[in-house]
């Protein structure tokens, strides 16, 4: 009997004890766990402020000597530019807007650089502007993720940790990518997005420019008349392309636009893939594209597009090899489509992206070239470093 009664008094006691372990484990464990994701939210956003601090420092250093305090205060000031969408509850007349908005921000990038660097060549400058933009998004994403870290410590509120907790990875990825795009942008390397660029200046004879930084090429290609345009090279522009095709589409008889540009892909599927599609494959804002396809509906004319599939990430880094590689199978991708037009006929090719590090010419595209094949041999070397290192 009194060993039931020291089992049940041992049993009553084991059942407290867990009582009490739930409800200091439901009262402090919310804590436990806010804390340890400030404490890793905390990290990240220190190391995005630090790659914005390293951005602003380049960039800095770029412009050329050592930089005088109201260079540097200028460069703080414009790192905090922003661009505010026009509104859009009515939509009629909204890409006027747009690219009335666009223009004057790509003119607010000349003129600062212009006044900052008075002694860079232009395709320096255009090198410095899309270094700047890129500069200006890393900061950013630093600003957003510090807000958002802020907001937690003050509101204690363990699901804005976790939904940000749940995103960083992502905002790190694209953050570390923008960086390093930042930097091969400001010293005219080419970039990903700049393939569509790269296989029309590899077609290009002759270019000349037509439009404020686009060029042209007029060639026959398996008996068609082509006009390839591009943004012009070597230093980051991007152009409007889409002017100069409906100024084309005008003044000649087009019977066919065919467009290549970079395009997402998705995991698991291979950088540097080809897709044929129709319809204009260009991104940004929109204004370009609406000029091309205003003008093609108006004329009934065929959109091809052809696509080089890489990460949003690969798009904004320096240039990979898989990418590179894929000017021959583009190219066959552009004869296949040039096969649809009878001989004789008026197609454009437009080359869409950045053209940072990326001239004007086959010549030039062999010098980018080379480049690539360098920069991808040096990266697999300390990848294999670090590899080995970690074994």
């Amino acid at each position: 009997m009194l060993d039931l009664m020291n089992i049940a008094n041992e049993g009553w006691f084991s059942w407290i004890l867990y009582l009490v372990f739930f409800m200091v484990f439901f009262l402090f464990y919310p804590r436990i766990m806010t804390s340890q994701i400030m404490w890793k939210i905390e990290r990240s956003a220190r190391m995005l402020e630090s790659m914005s601090k390293e951005s602003k420092k380049f960039i800095l250093k770029e412009l050329g000597g050592k930089p005088s305090a109201s260079t540097r205060e200028a460069v703080d000031r414009f790192f905090e530019f922003f661009l505010i969408e026009p509104i859009s509850t009515d939509p009629y007349g909204i890409m006027k807007k747009i690219e009335h908005l666009v223009v004057e921000q790509r003119d607010r990038f000349r003129y600062f650089v212009r006044h900052n660097a008075p002694h860079m060549d232009a395709e320096k400058r255009a090198s410095m502007e899309m270094g700047l933009a890129g500069g200006i998004t890393v900061h950013m994403i630093a600003k957003i993720v510090r807000h958002y870290v802020e907001l937690v410590r003050k509101t204690k509120s363990i699901q804005i940790a976790m939904i940000l907790q749940m995103q960083l990875p992502l905002i790190e990825s694209m953050a570390k990518a923008m960086y390093k795009g930042t930097r091969a942008m400001t010293r005219g390397h080419p970039i990903g997005d700049g393939i569509g660029s790269m296989i029309a200046a590899d077609l290009m004879e002759k270019p000349r420019e037509i439009a404020d930084e686009i060029i042209i090429s007029k060639r026959n290609i398996s008996g068609r008349k082509v006009f390839i345009i591009k943004a012009k090279g070597p230093g980051g522009r991007l152009g409007r392309p889409g002017k100069a095709v409906d100024a084309l589409v005008k003044k000649h008889k087009i019977v066919r636009i065919i467009s290549v540009d970079a395009a997402a892909k998705l995991e698991g599927e291979k950088t540097g893939s080809i897709a044929e599609g129709v319809g204009v494959a260009m991104g940004g804002p929109g204004v370009e594209r609406s000029y091309i396809e205003n003008i093609a509906v108006k004329r009934n004319l065929p959109l091809d597009s052809i696509i080089v599939k890489m990460s949003q990430e690969q798009a904004i880094m320096p240039m990979r090899k898989d990418i590179k590689d894929a000017i021959p199978h583009a190219k066959e991708s552009i004869k296949r489509s040039l096969a649809r037009v009878r001989k004789g006929s008026s197609v454009i090719i437009v080359g869409v992206g950045n053209t940072s590090g990326i001239g004007n010419d086959p010549k030039a595209v062999h010098e980018a070239a080379a480049w690539v094949d360098k920069y991808d041999r040096v990266m697999r070397l300390k990848k294999k470093k670090k590899k080995d290192k970690h074994e």
